[in-house]
Formats: structure tokens, C-alpha cells, sequence
């Protein structure tokens, strides 16, 4: 536990400190290595369990997921009235996504085909390769396509960061002091619905403080809060039955106290684009 709370303040004030002052390029790039580093980790899983991906071609195709978000935002457009937009300058050097889904996909196919690897490997590998984009670089994307809304973006990725970090916090005590009815026994057996429970509440809590801070309606953030908390609790813990499945505790070492990468962004990964999306339906600023 002093482990954990000592990265954390260590690393706490580095994320925010980036997020509010660093230029929009410097975030998609941090965001950027980290989803490789995670993804790193989700492949060691992965070979625990027989399953070699194609490492260095997804990890390519991930930095260009994460370049075709932030390229997004170059693309500046020109509200003709409500629902009607229209587009004034697409800067040069715009990807789309799907432009990088129809190059991994055919990276992919082509690899398979001229492998020397045993034709047996070519499912598994093409499988946990796909995987790793659908389950972790894509959805994990979303906090860079999020800091391109304008005026709240980076508001935004704040909001989506504190509503994880409270929610485990608070979850961690209620379910120490609390807990008695066990959510996930085969997955975590540590977890608790009445954590579950305090995981909700600290991000419906955060909701409030930052509607009044963004200016935007109350109720409709806290149906953006309370929807992406479930989202990341669900997140955290399919990523605790990848490392079941591949007898491990955690995804890696690398953050002292909390595990690997992937461990610490597990809930993030699937509440981000939660947020991305209800956010711009819900809550429009005021």
C-alpha cells in the first residue's frame, strides 16, 4: 500500500500537470506509448496461454490509431445551423480510422501468408493481434479524439481521470470496511458489491464538482459518470480474467504497487470512450 500511494503522488500530479498545460500533440503521443506499453503486457498475457501476436505490426498500426485521433482534430469545421456542419479546411496529414483498421487488416493477412511461423499459428496470432487493437489501443484512443472537443477537453479527460482514480480509492475502503457480498470470486476474489457500490458513488461525486466547473447540466454528467464507471469496473475486470487465464497477479512490474501498465489502466481503457461519446449526446455546454 505505501507502494501504491507513493507512484501514486508521484505520478498524479505529472498526468494532471500534462493534460491541463501540455499541447494536444504531447498528450496523443504520451497516450500513445503508453497503450504500447499496455499492449506489450496484454501479449506477454497472451503467450502465457499459447497466443504469439504480431507484435511489431500492431504496434505500428496502435501509434496510427492514436495519429488518426489526434489528426481528427486538424480538421476544423463550420456549424451552418443545428445538426448541419461544414467542413473549411481539412488539414494535410489527416488519417482516418478506418484507413488504419483496412492497413492492419491487410498487414495482418499478408503477414499470415508469408510466415515461416507453423500454419497452425496463423489464427491464434491474427486473433490476438486484432485483440489487442479492438481491446486495448482503440477504446483507450478515445481520451485523445476527447481532448479535441472544444471548449471541454481537456476538462474532460480530467473528469473521465478522477472519476476512475476516485471511485478505486473509495471502493477500496468501503470494500475493506464493508464489504461481506463478493461481486467476481473465479475473477478477484477481493472485490465486493458494496466496493462496487462506493466505486459508483465517488464517481457520481466527482460528476458534481465538475458540472459545476464545466458549466454543463448536472444530470446529464452524472449519467455520463455513472455509465463509464460501470464501463470501467467492467474494464478492470475482464483484465483480471486475462491474468487468470494466464495464472498471473499482475500484467507486469513496471509501476511499483500497482503492477503493470495495463493493470493501472484497465478501467480507463473501456470508461474513456464511454465518456467520448455520451458526453457529446448528454451534456452539451451550457
Amino acid at each position: 500500500m505505501l507502494l501504491r500511494i507513493l507512484t501514486a503522488i508521484v505520478l498524479i500530479p505529472i498526468v494532471v500537470a500534462l493534460v491541463w498545460w501540455g499541447p494536444p500533440a504531447l498528450l496523443a503521443a504520451i497516450a500513445a506509448g503508453v497503450a504500447v506499453l499496455a499492449l506489450i503486457e496484454f501479449f506477454n498475457l497472451g503467450e502465457r496461454v499459447g497466443l504469439q501476436a504480431y507484435r511489431k505490426w500492431t504496434i505500428a498500426c496502435t501509434i496510427g490509431i492514436f495519429y488518426a485521433q489526434f489528426s481528427q482534430g486538424l480538421v476544423e469545421t463550420r456549424a451552418l445551423g443545428e445538426g448541419v456542419s461544414l467542413v473549411r479546411n481539412a488539414a494535410s496529414g489527416v488519417l482516418s480510422i478506418e484507413a488504419v483498421f483496412l492497413i492492419f487488416v491487410f498487414g495482418c493477412i499478408s503477414i499470415g501468408l508469408a510466415t515461416r511461423r507453423p500454419l497452425h499459428e496463423v489464427l491464434p496470432s491474427i486473433s490476438i493481434s486484432s485483440a489487442g487493437i479492438l481491446f486495448v489501443a482503440m477504446p483507450f484512443s478515445s481520451l485523445v479524439r476527447m481532448n479535441e472537443i472544444v471548449p471541454a477537453g481537456r476538462q474532460l479527460v480530467l473528469f473521465t481521470l478522477c472519476l476512475i482514480w476516485a471511485g478505486d480509492v473509495l471502493a477500496y475502503f468501503v470494500g475493506r470496511l464493508l464489504g461481506r457480498l463478493p461481486m467476481a470470486p473465479a475473477l478477484s476474489p477481493k472485490k465486493t458489491w458494496e466496493g462496487a457500490l462506493g466505486n459508483v458513488v465517488a464517481s457520481l461525486l466527482v460528476a458534481v464538482v465538475f458540472a459545476r466547473w464545466m458549466q454543463v447540466d448536472a444530470v446529464s454528467l452524472l449519467v455520463v459518470a455513472g455509465l463509464a464507471n460501470i464501463a470501467g469496473q467492467m474494464g478492470d475486470l475482464i483484465e483480471s480474467a486475462y491474468k487468470r487465464g494466464a495464472g498471473v497477479k499482475d500484467s507486469g512490474g513496471l509501476l511499483p504497487g500497482h503492477g503493470g501498465v495495463l493493470d493501472r489502466i484497465d478501467s480507463l481503457i473501456l470508461a474513456s470512450p464511454v465518456v467520448w461519446a455520451l458526453f457529446q449526446w448528454l451534456a452539451p455546454m451550457r
